[in-house]
């Protein structure tokens, strides 16, 4: 069997935006090393490592003082590799997990002492079917006393079947890479209305990464930005952002430095990337 090809740019290229002061990076994954922390046998895909000394060059290299790990469906129910990288510096990394709503409090509890801070739920075709919104809602009552949240990872035609429960969550909810909406559809189009309908609810926010998710076009993904842009202008104590590496399940290989250039566009004053890279994330994370 043929290994798995890197999935991220080794050498991305210096960015021109200068970041402020304890940017956060909200949304990366780590994988592996997969002989220390092995893959999940039911996995949907089988990547490369991206260990998270890559991770950690990357954020120097790109201006970024924190972030926050996002527990990948590779490595499935088994946080080890994510709760990891949050050991090697948790003053300034925190996790958001994967676990099934029957999970116990103590469970919790031992990953809110390894440095989680939430929860993730995939309701993505191509990971499997997701577990019942209802059951999901039912698992976040746990999470309320201890502060997490709620991550929603859900394709743009389903925001609008979830949103009525969403709207119930106990607990803050986070929906990833701008709902997964097409970007060639336009800012009119049904699920990216549903989404701005959903995020006059105070306790949702969404996560501007994922340009070349929804992006119909090559780098840099021109035609992502007015949504990623929409967002940060109607609700900006609602919005973070990430970078998504490694960037698994992409046809084309993102530039790093490129993701970040694009946040001149995306929030374009210097308050408006404060907010999004520095106090909203201090809110949601690491208060």
């Amino acid at each position: 069997m043929a290994e798995p090809k890197p999935s991220f740019n080794p050498r991305p290229s210096k960015p021109r935006l200068a970041l402020p002061r304890s940017a956060c990076d909200t949304h990366f994954h780590v994988f592996g090393p997969a002989k220390k922390f092995p893959f999940g046998a039911g996995s949907a895909y089988t990547p490369a490592d991206a260990p998270k000394e890559a991770l950690f060059a990357l954020h120097k290299h790109l201006g970024i003082e924190r972030g926050v790990v996002v527990q990948s469906a590779a490595h499935g129910f088994d946080n080890s590799a994510s709760a990891d990288l949050i050991a090697a510096n948790p003053k300034h990394y925190v996790g958001v997990a994967l676990m099934r709503p029957s999970a116990s409090r103590e469970e919790i509890q031992t990953l809110q002492r390894q440095g989680f801070r939430g929860v993730r739920f995939h309701y993505m075709g191509h990971l499997g079917e997701g577990f019942p919104i209802d059951e999901v809602m039912g698992f976040a009552k746990k999470l309320a006393d201890i502060g997490w949240h709620l991550q929603i990872h859900t394709e743009g035609p389903r925001i609008g079947e979830l949103a009525p429960a969403l709207k119930r969550s106990p607990v803050p909810v986070v929906i990833d890479h701008i709902g997964r909406v097409d970007a060639s559809r336009g800012l009119n189009d049904k699920p990216f209305l549903e989404l701005m309908a959903l995020l006059e609810n105070k306790n949702v926010w969404v996560k501007v990464s994922g340009c070349e998710r929804i992006s119909r076009q090559s780098s840099p993904w021109k035609d992502a930005i007015p949504f990623a842009r929409k967002l940060v202008e109607e609700f900006p104590q609602q919005t973070v952002w990430g970078t998504d590496w490694p960037h698994p399940n992409l046809k084309e290989i993102p530039d790093d430095g490129v993701m970040v250039d694009n946040l001149a566009e995306i929030a374009p004053s210097e308050k408006q990337r404060q907010s999004l890279l520095v106090d909203n994330p201090s809110r949601l994370y690491f208060a």
